[in-house]
């Protein structure tokens, strides 16, 4: 599976974005997907992640209410829906997939990763 995110750019605090991620290849629907984040000098984080059906979702608690990931199977194509930006938001975000298994929040369990997309939300 190869992943391709996009949607990343400069916004203002308090704005929105909306990043995506396509992916290659038949299986997608049967891969669970997953945003993470890094900002310089931190650990990457998660932030989001679905499962292979769409039907349960889970957030980091910093971007609960804010923050909402979905999935188009026919499209191969997750998103991530960013509102009310923050300042701390700013990173570089990753799209994952796991083959097989639960969701997951732990970085090391997913086996594909995108290229990452700049996000910066200025004050």
């Amino acid at each position: 599976v190869q992943l391709q995110a996009s949607g990343g750019g400069l916004v203002q605090a308090g704005g929105s974005l909306r990043l995506s991620c396509a992916a290659s290849g038949r299986t997608f629907s049967t891969y669970v997907m997953g945003w993470f984040r890094q900002a310089p000098g931190k650990e990457r984080e998660f932030v989001a992640a679905i499962s292979w059906s769409g039907g349960r979702t889970y957030y980091a608690d910093s971007v609960k209410g804010r923050f909402t990931i979905s999935r188009d199977n026919a499209k191969n194509t997750v998103y991530l829906q960013m509102n009310s930006l923050k300042p701390e938001d700013t990173a570089i975000y990753y799209c994952a997939a796991r083959s097989g298994g639960a969701v997951s929040m732990l970085p090391y369990e997913y086996d594909y990763w995108g290229q990452g997309t700049q996000v910066t939300v200025s004050s």
